[in-house]
């Protein structure tokens, strides 16, 4: 028997990869699957199962092009119903995998057919849990993100997470190995651990939600402190659970090379949004008027989600040579397939043509503190809790995430300053800024990192006044 985790950091997502005497099973698997296929040929083992855990919202699936490609059957929990055939399985239906078995034990409370895969070894002893959305390491899925399909508040969706941890994964053994389909950083949950795998029995000790009092506690610990989710989290449930373009065709369609011409042309005709993912220094000295910048460095793609949301925006790249490839999959790892083409040649070749310009002031972090004083407007980009960690003395507390509901409180004619952690996400927020013609702002590279270092007064007092959640 062999396990696998493959994990995606920029996703914070787990695949899971498992043989056992010429057969195969992979779990929640990527949009694109070549990886996979590679794997099944190397060890040469026929896939027989594709195990979903649950519609997820945060990335597609590959399961509809690893099936096709292998003839393996697709396996969804109890309550499942997906537009497309599959074997929608019984709680505590035995599937078998070489000498191995794994159980589908349904755990309902993240969705109503999420199902967590418990695995017995050769032995028939309880050998690891592939908890999906339902257990992560430190955390519980949130509740909160399936009270429309289910016609349950997050409240009854929680009490039901409630019961299915309580009786069919806390009676499991301590020894047994705890597989998560996500980890640190996914917006799939609000407090998880860094680490990728656990045992349950250490999960048993330290994870909060594991030790709460009584379902009320339970409910109202894990609901707490919950952000909206990202507007494409719904989009990509509804591809996993109805279908989706084959990858190959989004690749193909994403790596068309576009001259200058052409790619105006395209702009021009579609609407296309240009998401220009250079990194920030870069796209401060000069980009195309109305361009988004979010660099291919970090969480990339859940940026592009949270940002543009709607997946069925065209969009047109300008990306650094030899990055295509990575952008592209990239992108349509979270539903976004209506990619027309790359700027052939880069940013330079706009430049060559003598076509506009347009650049974003960014000053450093010691001429921030050369131009900052008392009457200075200062914007927190970050998330609320790094902000009440400590901030800029009187700053404003604006994240990111909801840049869509505070733009119009801006007043264009008073200057600005604009930050964020390290400086990625305040270039998210320039560009976004800039394309909407505010002009009015310096944006501070290293952002609070370097402005720590400097003169600035800082503060950990939160004015509610200056925070927009």
């Amino acid at each position: 028997m062999k396990i696998e985790q493959i994990y995606t950091g920029c996703l914070a997502q787990g695949a899971y990869y498992i043989h056992s005497n010429g057969e195969a099973a992979i779990i929640d698997p990527l949009r694109e699957i070549q990886p996979y296929l590679d794997r099944l040929k190397k060890d040469d083992v026929q896939l027989k199962y594709i195990f979903e855990t649950h519609f997820h919202a945060d990335f597609v699936s590959g399961h509809l092009d690893l099936a096709k490609a292998t003839g393996a059957k697709i396996v969804y929990g109890p309550n499942a119903v997906p537009g497309f055939e599959c074997v929608v399985a019984k709680d505590n239906e035995v599937f078998v995998i070489g000498n191995i078995q794994i159980v589908a034990l349904h755990t309902p409370g993240h969705t109503m057919e999420s199902t967590t895969y418990l695995l017995r070894d050769e032995q028939q002893k309880d050998h690891a849990i592939f908890s999906g959305d339902t257990l992560f390491l430190g955390d519980v899925g949130r509740p909160d993100l399936a009270q429309k399909a289910a016609n349950m508040t997050q409240e009854e969706l929680a009490g039901c997470l409630y019961d299915s941890l309580n009786s069919k994964i806390l009676p499991l053994a301590d020894d047994v190995i705890v597989y998560p389909a996500h980890g640190a950083g996914s917006a799939c949950g609000k407090n998880m651990m860094k680490e990728t795998v656990d045992t349950l029995g250490n999960q048993k000790k330290m994870n909060y939600a594991l030790n709460q009092p009584s379902k009320e506690a339970f409910i109202a610990a894990v609901l707490d402190g919950l952000t909206p989710p990202p507007a494409y989290f719904g989009m990509n449930v509804a591809m996993n659970k109805n279908g989706y373009t084959s990858f190959d065709t989004v690749r193909n369609n994403g790596l068309r090379a576009l001259d200058v011409a052409a790619f105006e042309v395209a702009a021009e005709e579609t609407g296309a949004l240009i998401l220009d993912t250079r990194n920030s220094d870069e796209f401060a000295k000069g980009f195309i008027p109305g361009s988004i910048n979010i660099g291919v460095v970090g969480d990339f793609a859940p940026w592009v989600g949270a940002m543009v949301g709607d997946v069925n925006q065209p969009i047109l790249l300008v990306v650094d040579a030899g990055k295509e490839e990575e952008v592209v999959t990239r992108l349509a790892r979270v539903g976004f397939d209506h990619q027309l083409g790359f700027l052939s040649g880069g940013f330079q070749s706009w430049v060559s043509e003598g076509k506009n310009i347009e650049t974003i002031h960014r000053i450093s972090p010691e001429k921030f503190a050369e131009q900052w004083n008392d009457k200075s407007v200062v914007i927190d980009v970050r998330k609320e809790t790094e902000y009440a960690a400590e901030h800029v003395d009187e700053a404003y507390n604006k994240p990111l995430a909801i840049i869509n509901e505070w733009t119009k409180d801006i007043n264009p004619d008073q200057h600005f300053f604009l930050h964020c952690a390290g400086g990625y996400r305040s270039m998210i927020a320039a560009s976004i800024l800039a394309s909407r013609g505010y002009r009015n702002f310096s944006e501070v590279a290293q952002g609070f990192k370097g402005i720590s270092s400097t003169s600035v007064p800082k503060s950990n007092f939160v004015c509610q006044s200056k925070i927009m959640k």
